[in-house]
């Protein structure tokens, strides 16, 4: 959208006294709220003429729709259309030469205003999510470069600590004797002044105010020299541990910002406050400010400039990051949610390949975190206790026990699973009957007993980590192509299974991950690197940094440039259409290749892996092309539903349940895609824009396509427990 500057200086005339044409023939005077005051000069004569504001304000429009008009034009178009006197448009000279200052002159100082600012970021926005997800290393990394000042909440928070007050602080002030009845400095043999630490009150800022007066200082100074002001962010951690409501007190009103980014509605602050505002602002350049009702933006300007009134610039942006584990402590008023902008951060993969190391054994992070996450869902029924990647940190990859149990177990029993008397054989001890109490993790001399952190992660299933620098798996003799048809005798205790893509080749695990790749991709030539990462991702398999972007992979080459066979661990894909490259990993192991398999042959993708019989191991998956899973929704009536599709199963189960009972259910995202719910009553721009989803509309509700059918499974299931419904989504295999 361009930048209308008529539309902008309906409200916000720019011409001030001292302006003048770059002729000469006018010069502003004076001026008031309805008029200017201006000098004119036309063949050698001088007049003081008085111009309508609002008269201006006709001519200035015509004039930027049609710049080559003479003045008589533009009387003869303008006269009679409004109510002001025709007698007026008679120094349409003079008004067709002040248009031409307005527009010359706003263009200069309105462009720092930014009604359609460079950055498309929210003003005031919130990245909520669970505990560890990377909310405030999304800011820190979006905020690189500029001026940040940063504030955490807390239950002791209150306005003073979020603005400023008056406090006592030490100064250096002259020493004073009393002289002959006068007060006269004391000073040493060398004739300086001696001074002494004296406890004085002075106002000192704290965040807000810190971050407005920068904010207000940029701006002024861009708008003088016709900049762009920088931007300033004031960030708040853990907004909601601090009593919102009480901090913020009446700056709640600032958060309404029209469509140019200023407070829409300003305040008058107290007199201690427009008195520290008046002294920093005191050799403030001119502000360029919006008219506020009856105030003109110069009055609105020397206002603010003088601390009687405080109003948000559009270069500050005010953003928080909420941890909704802790959304109890001080819940946030719908009327303070309505002024933010909200961010989820979900749950993902940083792939920075960590390990839990208990009792000589590396566990995997990411799948500790997968099956942790998936218990605590289906035992709380909620997002807000699960945990992000970065809940637990190391500069070394490697999480040991005693860090593990401290933050992780003790969460867990502490936070999550106390009301929930720890049910389940997760929570089951070696012997199979007594329970994993905490105090178990540790000995008697409170060191961690290792090996109660060992049975825990058993119990949970968790996988060890693939330790690729020892374990890497070499190439076969022969890779296998399509047509092979050698022999894989694995009397040497290798692995030399074979794998078949629709019925054809021959494929050991290095390869069937690449040929899959080259196979989707061809089919969907128009995906990015960055879009069929995200899709085969998207699988959550077991085998970690599956597949990468040539951006990622380079990454993580130069962190392990003392591996020596890193690059033999990939190989490359170039994409269709020059659309990049991505790499995919070759090391699989049995149990991570099952995993594959299973996860693939149950997308609608036409790729369908069968294990070749009587090659390798004796025991086949064997999954047929096709109908490797059945999957149908049951119904308390007796009703089953299986159409021909998957998904046709799942929409026909929403339909009879009701999407307009579903849709709430899925607002709340407990599964989602793209940050956007799986249903929905408006189409997400996500979505629609997305290469690897898309919608089906049924009834005015939008659903998702291209889903896992595990997925679809859970939605069902979750929609169900929510309602107390009582229909079941079940997958089998066949």
């Amino acid at each position: 959208m361009l930048f209308n500057i008529t539309k902008y200086m309906d409200n916000n005339l720019y011409l001030r006294v001292g302006d003048a044409s770059d002729n000469g023939q006018v010069t502003i005077i004076d001026e008031d709220r309805l008029c200017y005051q201006v000098k004119s000069i036309s063949k050698g004569a001088i007049g003081i003429r008085t111009i309508s504001k609002a008269l201006l304000q006709e001519f200035i429009k015509y004039r930027s729709t049609h710049p080559y008009s003479s003045a008589n034009q533009a009387r003869d178009a303008l006269s009679g259309t409004s109510d002001i006197d025709k007698f007026e448009y008679g120094y349409a000279s003079t008004l067709i030469v002040m248009a031409d200052m307005a527009l010359q002159v706003s263009k200069k100082r309105a462009s720092v205003l930014q009604p359609d600012r460079i950055s498309s970021d929210p003003l005031q926005q919130i990245f909520y999510g669970a505990p560890g997800t990377g909310k405030s290393y999304a800011i820190k990394e979006l905020t690189k470069g500029a001026d940040v000042i940063r504030t955490t909440f807390h239950p002791d928070s209150d306005y003073s600590t979020f603005v400023g007050c008056y406090k006592p602080t030490t100064k250096a002030v002259p020493v004073i004797s009393n002289f002959g009845g006068k007060a006269i400095k004391v000073k040493d043999e060398d004739g300086n002044v001696i001074n002494e630490d004296r406890i004085v009150y002075e106002f000192v800022e704290q965040a807000f105010s810190l971050a407005y007066i920068k904010a207000w200082k940029c701006y002024a100074s861009a708008t003088d020299e016709g900049k762009t002001p920088k931007d300033v962010y004031l960030v708040i951690e853990e907004i909601n541990r601090g009593n919102c409501a009480q901090i913020f007190g009446d700056l709640f009103q600032l958060l309404d910002r029209g469509d140019y980014g200023f407070s829409e509605y300003p305040i008058i602050p107290d007199k201690d406050l427009q008195k520290q505002m008046a002294k920093a602002f005191e050799n403030m350049a001119f502000l360029n400010a919006p008219a506020v009702g009856e105030m003109s933006s110069e009055k609105v300007a020397l206002k603010i400039r003088n601390g009687e009134i405080l109003l948000l610039p559009p270069n500050l942006y005010i953003w928080a990051t909420m941890n909704t584990s802790d959304q109890s402590l001080f819940p946030i008023d719908s009327a303070f949610k309505r002024r933010w902008d909200w961010k989820y951060v979900p749950i993902a993969n940083a792939e920075k390949n960590w390990a839990i190391e208990a009792n000589g054994k590396k566990y995997d992070w990411w799948d500790f975190l997968n099956k942790i996450n998936a218990l605590i869902g289906e035992t709380t029924n909620s997002e807000d206790k699960k945990l992000g990647y970065f809940f637990c940190k190391t500069q070394t990859g490697i999480i040991d026990a005693e860090t593990f149990v401290g933050k992780v177990i003790f969460y867990l029993w502490n936070d999550v699973f106390k009301d929930f008397e720890f049910e389940g054989d997760v929570f089951v001890d070696v012997d199979g009957e007594t329970k994993l109490t905490f105090d178990k993790f540790y000995n008697p001399d409170a060191t961690v007993r290792e090996s109660t952190v060992e049975v825990f992660l058993n119990n949970l299933g968790v996988i060890l980590a693939e330790d690729e620098g020892k374990d890497f798996i070499p190439e076969e003799e022969d890779e296998g192509s399509f047509g092979y048809d050698g022999d894989n005798d694995s009397s040497d205790g290798k692995d030399r299974s074979r794998y078949s893509i629709n019925g054809q080749g021959s494929f050991n695990k290095r390869k069937l991950a690449l040929e899959c790749v080259k196979i989707y991709s061809s089919s969907h030539p128009n995906l990015t690197a960055q879009e069929l990462v995200d899709i085969w991702m998207g699988l959550n398999l077991m085998r970690t940094n599956f597949i990468e972007t040539s951006e990622s992979h380079a990454e993580r080459a130069e962190a392990a440039k003392n591996d020596s066979i890193f690059d033999k661990r990939y190989y490359p894909h170039a994409l269709p259409n020059n659309n990049g490259t991505v790499y995919i990993n070759n090391q699989f192991k049995v149990e991570t290749i099952n995993d594959f398999i299973e996860k693939v042959n149950a997308q609608d993708w036409d790729i369908y892996i069968t294990k070749i019989e009587g090659r390798g191991d004796k025991e086949s998956l064997n999954y047929p092309r096709s109908n490797s899973q059945r999957f149908f929704v049951t119904f308390p009536d007796g009703t089953s539903i299986e159409e021909r599709t998957q998904f046709e199963t799942y929409t026909k189960a929403l339909q009879k349940i009701g999407l307009d009972k579903a849709e709430p259910i899925a607002a709340q995202k407990r599964y989602s895609r793209l940050n956007c719910a799986l249903i929905d009553r408006v189409q997400r721009e996500e979505i629609v824009n997305s290469k690897g989803f898309s919608y089906v509309t049924i009834g005015g509700y939008h659903i998702v396509k291209n889903i896992l059918v595990n997925t679809m499974s859970d939605v069902i299931n979750n929609i169900s427990q929510v309602l107390n419904l009582g229909v079941q989504a079940i997958i089998t295999r066949v």
